[in-house]
């Protein structure tokens, strides 16, 4: 029964306690996407990302996430090193369970040609999770009138709070084909990878010994630009596999460039402004924003409900905010580069 009492104060099942955290502008927090992006795309990249979700049906879930990785210079021509951290802390639910997770992710990318590289990463992560069950009500709790919170619920814990190392590893292929010359906007990216996470399958359970599944995660990103005209589209799928639960996510973003980037200097500060939508099966329809602005963007996303649990939610899902600083600028074509 414990089990139960908990899924329903919670207002979640169970076994989502022992599921990974999710963004739905995941490349956002690459990271826990996976651990061999950090480098692939460039020389430098900073994401702050927050998600607050279901705040409609219950106390709401907030999660926030801070992303790190630089590349490693080397002399060498065949291929770089990089590092990534990644932090974030997840709130859910009236029991006020707490997550922290800090990972630590090494990589290293093989040069296949001048415009594709091939890169694979390990991940090696602590993590620590509270839960605070002086705030649930148990039904033995009810004298048969009301709540009574003087009645001993007779519930025993094995612990309200523990910590885990994690391990985990991944592979990602990246290529990237510069525009011909500054106004054609002809240029294509391509990014896709397989990863998996919890290889050591640590034990997350407040009651017994329950093993956190493995996660396996793919996905592939293109940037196609529309030639001659200021336009691109950035159609991505991705999918997560976790024990029984399944998440596909797909959809495109499509670009609109505001202002040219000088092709040699920064004399000209570029600009673009993207739309996207996103459907994650069976679960909601996903809008997002995007402002980029030289080394810099922002962007929000916003989830609308249309799981069985819309007449509860009436359609309002999770809103989601990041903003990110990445070097060179993806705009400068002469510093963009493998």
């Amino acid at each position: 029964m414990k089990k139960l009492y908990i899924a329903l104060l919670l207002g979640t099942g169970f076994n989502s306690l022992a599921q990974d955290i999710h963004f739905s502008q995941m490349l956002q927090s690459p990271l826990s996407l996976n651990p061999a992006l950090a480098g692939a795309n460039a020389d430098m990249n900073a994401v702050i990302i927050y998600r607050s979700q279901w705040s409609s049906v219950a106390s709401p879930y907030k999660t926030a996430a801070v992303s790190y990785d630089m590349r490693i210079k080397t002399k060498s021509t065949k291929g770089f090193f990089a590092a990534g951290l990644n932090f974030f802390n997840d709130q859910a639910g009236d029991a006020n369970l707490s997550t922290n997770l800090v990972n630590l992710s090494l990589a290293y990318h093989v040069k296949l040609n001048p415009k594709s590289t091939l890169g694979g990463a390990l991940l090696g992560g602590f993590g620590q999770r509270t839960i605070d069950f002086s705030s649930l009500q148990w039904g033995s709790q009810y004298d048969g009138f009301a709540y009574n919170g003087s009645i001993n619920s007779g519930e025993n814990f094995a612990r309200s709070k523990y910590s885990y190392l994690d391990v985990g590893a991944g592979v990602v292929y990246t290529y990237r084909k510069s525009e011909k010359y500054i106004t054609g906007n002809d240029q294509k990216a391509f990014n896709a990878g397989l990863s998996v996470y919890h290889l050591n399958r640590p034990n997350v359970s407040f009651l017994d010994n329950d093993k956190l599944k493995m996660r396996i995660s793919a996905f592939g990103s293109f940037l196609i630009g529309l030639g001659n005209s200021r336009i691109s589209a950035v159609p991505t799928l991705y999918f997560n596999q976790q024990g029984r639960q399944q998440e596909i996510l797909a959809g495109s973003y499509f670009k609109y460039l505001l202002k040219e980037q000088s092709k040699y200097t920064n004399a000209n500060m570029a600009a673009s402004v993207a739309a996207g939508l996103f459907y994650r099966n069976k679960d909601a329809v996903i809008a997002k924003l995007m402002l980029e602005k030289s080394n810099w963007a922002a962007g929000v996303a916003y989830d609308f409900n249309t799981s069985s649990l819309t007449e509860v939610s009436r359609g309002r899902g999770g809103f989601e905010i990041f903003i990110r600083f990445v070097t060179p600028s993806p705009f400068n074509q002469s510093k963009s580069r493998i």
